[in-house]
């Protein structure tokens, strides 16, 4: 199995106020952050963003590609990033670029995981976790077909392929605390792990 990484950062971030992929996370930006957690167990990687959005400097080999439709959510770039690997891997990994602690054994026990299934899917507390799921490139099709209905909750995509859950138990042998699910959304949920992050440090 060819593993490549797909990461969205083409969100409003309306709740942010400002681009989260350009937030300052230490020496390095959220979205250089992402690249280079899931590039070293991951390749080839695609970044999608909004057209026109600008995006920190990245390594040469990182591809771009952008969202041909924009306001329609997660699936859209889910659908871009595809198309763009689709000769070149098996599964993608998904991620937002907001998950500055994210752990490459996360990634690595959720590919693992994926087993003969088409998607996996982490569930926590009920709540599932389309963006930090392994999608099978042959969903594509499936992809589109949802965006075509307007119907744009991943959720949808995850009763059309028949996906495998990934519950809490499983998921802690990956991540213990869990802290690869942790994303950012708000001023103060920066302000938090920023925080976090630097105490780590000292």
């Amino acid at each position: 199995m060819r593993y490549g990484g797909i990461i969205l950062c083409g969100g409003k971030s309306s709740r942010m106020g400002t681009s989260k992929a350009h937030l300052q996370f230490g020496a390095e930006t959220l979205l250089q952050r992402i690249v280079r957690i899931m590039g070293a167990v991951l390749d080839p990687l695609v970044v999608v963003a909004a057209n026109g959005q600008e995006l920190p400097n990245l390594e040469a080999k990182v591809m771009i590609c952008r969202d041909k439709n924009e306001g329609q959510g997660p699936l859209e770039g889910l659908a871009a990033g595809l198309e763009a690997l689709k000769e070149r891997c098996d599964a993608v990994f998904l991620s937002s670029c907001d998950v500055p602690f994210l752990k490459k054994e996360f990634v690595l026990g959720m590919t693992e995981a994926l087993g003969e299934s088409r998607m996996c899917i982490p569930r926590t507390e009920g709540y599932f976790h389309p963006l930090a799921s392994v999608y099978r490139v042959d969903v594509l099709p499936d992809v589109q077909q949802l965006l075509g209905e307007k119907k744009l909750r991943p959720f949808f995509l995850l009763e059309k392929v028949k996906g495998k859950i990934i519950e809490e138990p499983q998921l802690k042998q990956f991540d213990s605390e869990l802290f690869s699910l942790k994303n950012l959304n708000t001023p103060e949920d920066f302000q938090q792990a920023l925080s976090e992050f630097q105490n780590a440090q000292s």
